[in-house]
């Protein structure tokens, strides 16, 4: 069954997916390459939003994922049996609404920024793919943005072209928002209403977000999950990038930008792999506009937190709590093992339980992992309409890091790291332990 709404840039059509809507592939800017997204306002016909757009080009898109042990555990994990178009042309959101909201619903937005060291990834993946917000009452966008040398790209040719040079999958990530706030409440969300939230690459990119004025009136609160306090060590000046893809342009043939843009997205990527050598070489950068030397964090509420097993867990932790207790958000620590392997609570793995999509998963999901995941996407859904995670009676006071430390644990089983002054959370029992 499909549906037919007039927005504000023309009709476009859902299709319906039990008690929710599923608005797939809007496009919401257009781009050449590497130069600034800009906003699409209309359309003539009836957009058909029931299919997901192309994503990013990125290194996956050239080699099979399952003949790369390298990436064959994330590949295992979130994408194996599925397909997907890459394309320059990339720039898409999906919006997943409750079956009967109008423009008079006027319902809390959730827009997730996905991660994937802003060289991989999409906006529907296994993990990302029908995300139980909009049962619990919160419109939810997920999008795509340029990745890798297409959206990290800088030069100095580029800067005399446009004023300034870098950042494009960042500012595709703020046209985005941009889109949802122009045209959501034709989607029954409220406009004034707005939550940003990202894991990894993609909390890194809400906290530059929440750190420029150039998305002031945007959103008014933020979740950041493993990535929050480390996007400024890996931040440098456009200028210090130039080497690097002076040399890629060189590698690839082209002589001038006009050659280098022409250059096919095979060789562009194969060369840049060839060059980069750092996991993180395509990374956001200081170009005086959405990123300043002296950054000055949004007073809006947050909520942030990592895993038991994550990258450097005890590095990331204390970057996380630090940053917590500075900007008095509310920090949650993730510790549920999942089941099927040894890995433990992994890098990603709180994805599937704060979208609620275990049900997508390869896992022997247990009746506790249900609860673990229907306990957080709750939480989560009561910060974006509420800006705390504060469900009444139904679960357990959450309170702001910055009191007395607490740290909200979602897990089976009593934190290891307890001497941390943890508030330790039994989502089997709805009680601190010890209660």
């Amino acid at each position: 069954m499909y549906k037919i709404i007039d927005t504000p840039c023309g009709k476009i059509k859902g299709i319906k997916t039990g008690p929710v809507i599923d608005f797939k592939g809007i496009r919401y800017a257009t781009c050449k390459r590497w130069t600034y997204p800009q906003a699409v306002t209309g359309w003539s016909d009836i957009y058909d939003a029931t299919r997901y757009g192309s994503c990013s080009f990125q290194p996956r898109a050239f080699y099979n994922e399952e003949e790369n042990p390298g990436k064959i555990f994330y590949y295992n994990e979130f994408r194996k049996g599925e397909k997907y178009s890459y394309d320059e042309d990339c720039l898409f959101l999906n919006i997943r609404t409750p079956e009967d909201t109008t423009p008079d619903s006027k319902l809390p937005v959730l827009i997730y920024i996905h991660g994937g060291g802003f060289t991989g990834g999409c906006g529907h993946e296994k993990h990302f793919d029908g995300p139980v917000w909009a049962e619990k009452g919160v419109i939810s966008v997920t999008i795509n943005y340029r990745l890798g040398p297409m959206g990290f790209m800088c030069l100095p040719e580029l800067k005399d072209e446009a004023g300034h040079t870098g950042n494009y999958g960042l500012f595709d990530q703020i046209a985005a928002i941009k889109w949802v706030k122009n045209n959501i409440r034709a989607f029954g969300g409220d406009e004034e209403k707005i939550t940003i939230m990202g894991q990894s690459a993609g909390a890194m990119s809400v906290q530059h977000l929440c750190q420029t004025s150039f998305t002031d009136g945007l959103f008014r609160s933020a979740v950041m999950s493993s990535g929050v306090g480390m996007g400024s060590f890996m931040t440098s000046t456009p200028e210090k990038k130039y080497d690097f893809w002076k040399e890629v342009m060189k590698n690839t043939g082209a002589e001038t930008l006009e050659d280098f843009r022409n250059v096919s997205p095979e060789i562009l990527f194969r060369e840049w792999k060839k060059v980069k050598g750092s996991a993180m070489s395509s990374v956001p950068v200081k170009d005086g506009i959405i990123i300043k030397d002296k950054p000055v964090v949004k007073k809006i509420p947050y909520m942030v937190g990592c895993t038991s097993h994550d990258i450097a867990p005890a590095v990331l932790y204390k970057l996380t709590k630090g940053w917590a207790k500075k900007n008095d958000a509310y920090m949650w620590f993730f510790e549920r093992a999942l089941p099927g392997d040894n890995k433990g609570a992994w890098h990603s793995s709180d994805l599937w339980y704060w979208f609620g999509t275990l049900g997508n998963c390869w896992r022997p999901m247990e009746k506790v992992d249900y609860i673990i995941s229907d306990t957080m996407s709750t939480y989560l859904c009561d910060f974006v309409k509420n800006g705390k995670p504060d469900d009444g009676d139904k679960f357990t006071a959450w309170s702001k890091c910055k009191k007395n430390g607490d740290v909200m644990c979602f897990g089976d089983s009593v934190s290891s790291k307890g001497r941390m002054k943890m508030l330790i959370y039994n989502t089997l029992t709805n009680k601190p332990v010890g209660e």
